[in-house]
């Protein structure tokens, strides 16, 4: 977490520190990513980041917090209006596709999303996984539990591989359309958006055959 010194920090100053380093750590990853540069498009001394973050991952980790909350917020507004009472695996579909064109159009998010699943360091991936996976199961845990409390995902299914799943194919589906050779199976970044759906109808097809009571 921030030093408290990073809350008192006038916003505007906070806000160029944020935008620098979405765009330098989103460009380079963790362990290529320059403070020096960071420091320099923000318009702060270097120094003066460690009055607000104990070190880089510190700093890193607080930036995939955003980028999750975020991606977070913006999911949950588009996902509240589908039908999951009455059809919660066409509502699968319908989420991964939204999941899809978020990441599509807003590309700092998903470099962000792509250095924190390809980080090498094992400091800073553990760092930054901490900070983004329980923005995940925020959303994951209950929309399961929603559909084996609609009669929709059998009552015996198991719930934790459910959510596992979706924690490895989420964010391998919101990069993988944009980093050639990473989905050598799919073909995702070979495919336009209505093929790429065709993925995802396949997807909920699968899940519901592991999971669903139909």
């Amino acid at each position: 977490m921030p030093k408290p010194t990073w809350d008192r920090l006038h916003p505007e100053r906070r806000d160029r520190i944020i935008a620098a380093g979405r765009a330098e750590f989103g460009a380079h990853g963790f362990s290529r990513a320059s403070l020096n540069t960071i420091a320099r498009e923000a318009k702060v001394a270097k120094g003066s980041l460690f009055q607000y973050f104990g070190d880089k991952v510190e700093f890193f980790a607080h930036l995939a917090d955003l980028s999750a909350t975020i991606v977070e917020d913006h999911m949950a507004k588009a996902i509240a209006p589908l039908p999951w009472d009455t059809d919660f695996f066409g509502s699968l579909t319908e989420a991964l596709c939204q999941w899809d064109i978020f990441f599509a159009e807003n590309p700092e998010d998903r470099a962000l999303t792509a250095a924190i699943n390809l980080e090498g360091d094992d400091q800073a991936r553990m760092a930054v996984r901490q900070a983004v996976n329980p923005h995940y199961l925020a959303v994951l845990i209950p929309l399961i539990g929603h559909g084996q409390g609609s009669g929709q995902i059998r009552a015996d299914a198991d719930l934790e591989m459910a959510a596992a799943m979706f924690l490895l194919i989420l964010p391998h589906f919101a990069i993988a359309p944009h980093v050639p050779g990473l989905d050598p199976i799919f073909g995702l970044d070979q495919r336009d958006f209505e093929a790429r759906k065709q993925v995802y109808i396949k997807f909920s097809e699968v899940f519901r055959l592991s999971f669903g009571t139909v």
